[in-house]
């Protein structure tokens, strides 16, 4: 098992998903947004899978600071701001191989360790 979590290490989600894996002994690698952003091919895929509305974080600080609250654009515009300020999205993004989840998704992620 290959587990990515996407997110910010000052994010309490981020925090309680590597802990959800680490108390199974499953090696996570943690890709914090402050160090390094995602990749737009990495975006991309949780985009087609869940689409924009399911991944911005409308009600965070940074997305109000940015004034997008009143925005309404396509997910290719949506992506590529996502890709420039990462912190508008809604964390953790977990990747699984090809399975992704966003936000705390415990029961799928239980799923994953016992599949």
């Amino acid at each position: 098992m290959n587990i990515q979590i996407f997110g910010r290490t000052s994010d309490f989600d981020t925090r309680k998903a590597v802990r959800f894996f680490k108390e199974r002994r499953i090696d996570v690698h943690l890709m914090d947004f402050k160090q390094r952003t995602p990749s737009r091919g990495e975006l991309r895929r949780f985009f087609q899978k869940f689409g924009a509305e399911e991944l911005l974080d409308r009600d965070g600080k940074r997305f109000q600071a940015l004034g997008l609250h009143a925005a309404h654009y396509g997910a290719d515009r949506w992506l590529e701001i996502a890709e420039e300020e990462p912190d508008i999205l809604r964390t953790p993004l977990v990747r699984n191989g090809n399975q992704l989840t966003v936000g705390l998704a415990e029961d799928t992620w239980r799923a994953w360790v016992e599949g």
